[in-house]
């Protein structure tokens, strides 16, 4: 049975959520935050979730009007943070088509109607999945969490809010003491070799965020995250450097990380594969109950109208005829590039199939690491594999337009499941909140049409200026567009038949083992299960994110023991929101993100990290170390206070 959840606003009672002045607000914001996330991940490979700099800027701006209220300013967040997820699809991809050269340039309708079609396929697909992820499987999503903490808190005021402010401060001023004014390195990490054959390895990236990201999650998730970074840089990689040896100098930072982006990496990507395929086969039968409900609903109008409002999602009848019309927009694009009718088919069908099943995987992970976590590049990756397998078996080896249909059909896919993360993740906060589905549905698609006009430009601006890809006497200042680089690889690595398939198997084979452990520990009715995604997360991710994340578990896990309570379970209690710990928590993840999405604009201006630095080398990591000890001193003893 389910918990019964009792939402902030209760059903019965109807505020303004979309008004005028929050479509305005969350459309500028949502397009002012993807160009700014488009040149940060360019640049260093990261984008910076907005929900909740979109709650705070919203509250802030709305304030002054008399009849605000707090749904309204859910609204503005679930539209704003749609750009910055749409940019993070955008130039994990596009970028890839100019790197091997089949685009010269960026052709503004083609670039924009191919994110903007992915991005509403993003929002259609996950429809269906809201109930089947966040009413029933219940799962964490904790940036929603946060999101709605946040916007309860400053719905309320009161002495909460003091446990929010300290958060905020403390998390604003590590980021722009580490990446604004480069005081100290942003990861502590340390490595050694021994008789060229044993690796040795350990690193933490010094986030407050990260942090906070564990302790919303709690020990279990945060343990199985954890758990996938222990297989890859504590076995897969002393297993590969065993076998193969070190040079005598090798530096055993650099060489583990050229490793595991090179190879082990992969293995994170095909455990990824298996385990997406799993969570689509695990969520079938309320995702075909959810999609039952839905066809009901659309037949019988006496069903919809004794809906709650709460549970109104957009009409069956939009998600099949949107779907109908994006997919037919997506194959006149295909064709138009690839100007081959069977493949162009062929890659709508492939892109139709792939986008729901990764869409599904996005929302499931956005549930269990948050959307800032959720590897995006991991499924894009998995999609590129298996789209670059059947067009090679379609157009052959030799085919020169292969590996860019493989990119055009990560590219949809990548936009939608970006969206999907990010819309699970706002209509979580929506859930409890109170606030309508629909509403939130319609206000996620303003942002992203918003955002998806301005992206083409952005991007022939920052190609033209600055170019991607490796540095060249006509670009010093390359951005490097990591993602980007990756997906090149990828795919022009399948047509040429030197991908690193041996990790790839081994990935997949990881997935099955892990999705047998957790079956045999259902079967054993154990309370500790294995979700074979969150251990392949973490094995795909770098390892200095899964220990942050493990270090916020672990504060949890102590902050339960202090309290007697899980200091994380506000999802579905509403009297367990006011805890102190997670408001300080969620603040932690607003001022940091905040900062850096402010440092982004410097940085987009100057086209240099160092606008602000204040020292010409930072400062050993130890420095951020102690610093970060005190935030999770701060977070440990906030949490159980009396608000």
């Amino acid at each position: 049975m389910l918990k019964e959840h009792q939402p902030y606003i209760l059903p019965h009672l109807n505020l303004p959520e979309i008004t005028i002045r929050s479509i305005v607000l969350g459309a500028v914001l949502s397009a002012i935050l993807a160009g700014a996330n488009a040149y940060l991940g360019l640049f260093a490979g990261m984008t910076v979730s907005a929900s909740i700099p979109a709650s705070v800027i919203s509250m802030a701006i709305l304030r002054f009007f008399r009849n605000s209220n707090i749904l309204e300013n859910n609204g503005v967040q679930t539209a704003a943070s749609a750009g910055e997820s749409l940019a993070a699809g955008v130039i994990f991809t596009f970028p890839a088509l100019i790197l091997m050269q089949y685009w010269s340039a960026f052709n503004y309708w083609e670039t924009t109607l191919i994110s903007l079609c992915g991005g509403l396929l993003g929002v259609l697909f996950t429809i269906p999945l809201r109930r089947a992820l966040i009413v029933q499987q219940q799962l964490q999503f904790p940036e929603g969490i946060a999101t709605a903490e946040v916007l309860k808190t400053g719905s309320t005021g009161g002495k909460a809010v003091k446990y929010l402010l300290w958060g905020s401060i403390a998390g604003a001023l590590i980021k722009l003491a580490e990446a604004g004014f480069k005081l100290w390195e942003g990861i502590f990490e340390k490595g050694a070799i021994v008789q060229q054959k044993a690796f040795f390895y350990f690193g933490i990236n010094l986030s407050p965020a990260l942090v906070a990201v564990g302790y919303i999650v709690r020990l279990r998730i945060a343990v199985l995250v954890f758990l996938g970074g222990v297989i890859s840089w504590w076995i897969a990689i002393p297993a590969y450097i065993a076998y193969n040896g070190a040079a005598p100098d090798a530096d055993a930072v650099a060489l583990g990380g050229q490793i595991w982006n090179a190879n082990i990496r992969y293995l994170g990507a095909g455990a990824m594969l298996t385990g997406g395929l799993w969570a689509l086969f695990s969520i079938r039968k309320a995702l075909s109950a959810a999609l039952a409900h839905g066809i009901s609903a659309f037949k019988n109008k006496a069903d919809k109208q004794n809906t709650p409002r709460t549970d109104l999602d957009l009409s069956i009848s939009f998600i099949l005829g949107g779907i109908g019309i994006l997919v037919t927009a997506i194959f006149v694009i295909y064709q138009r590039e690839i100007a081959l009718v069977p493949v162009s088919v062929f890659m709508t069908l492939v892109m139709v199939v792939a986008g729901f099943l990764f869409s599904a995987v996005a929302g499931y992970m956005a549930g269990l690491v948050g959307s800032s976590n959720n590897p995006i590049s991991g499924v894009t990756i998995a999609t590129l594999l298996l789209s670059s397998l059947l067009l090679l078996l379609f157009l052959g080896s030799g085919s020169a337009k292969g590996p860019a249909a493989a990119v055009m059909i990560g590219a949809v896919v990548c936009c939608a499941a970006a969206i999907a993360g990010d819309n699970m993740q706002d209509l979580k906060a929506g859930y409890l909140l109170g606030a309508t589905p629909k509403k939130q549905q319609i206000m996620q698609i303003i942002g992203v049409v918003s955002s998806a006009v301005v992206l083409a430009p952005v991007l022939s601006l920052l190609h033209t200026a600055y170019g991607f890809g490796a540095k060249t006497p006509q670009h010093p200042d390359a951005l490097v567009a990591p993602q980007a680089t990756l997906m090149k690889s990828v795919a022009q690595g399948v047509f040429g038949g030197n991908l690193p398939w041996l990790m790839i198997g081994l990935g997949i084979l990881l997935g099955a083992v892990v999705i047998i452990a957790d079956i045999i520990q259902e079967k054993r009715g154990a309370s500790f299960r294995l979700p074979v995604l969150a251990v392949a997360v973490g094995a795909y991710l770098p390892f200095e994110l899964d220990s942050a994340i493990m270090l916020g578990g672990i504060i949890a896990w102590l902050a339960e023991k202090k309290t007697g309570a899980a200091p994380a379970a506000s999802a579905h209690s509403s009297e367990e929101g006011s805890q102190s710990g997670l408001l300080f928590a969620s603040g932690l993840i607003t001022g940091e993100a905040l900062i850096g999405i402010a440092l982004a604009i410097p940085v987009a201006i100057y086209g240099s990290t160092d606008v602000w630095a204040l020292l010409a080398h930072p400062l050993s990591s130890w420095v951020g170390a102690l610093a970060l000890a005190a935030v999770c001193m701060g977070l440990f003893m906030s949490a159980g206070k009396n608000n």
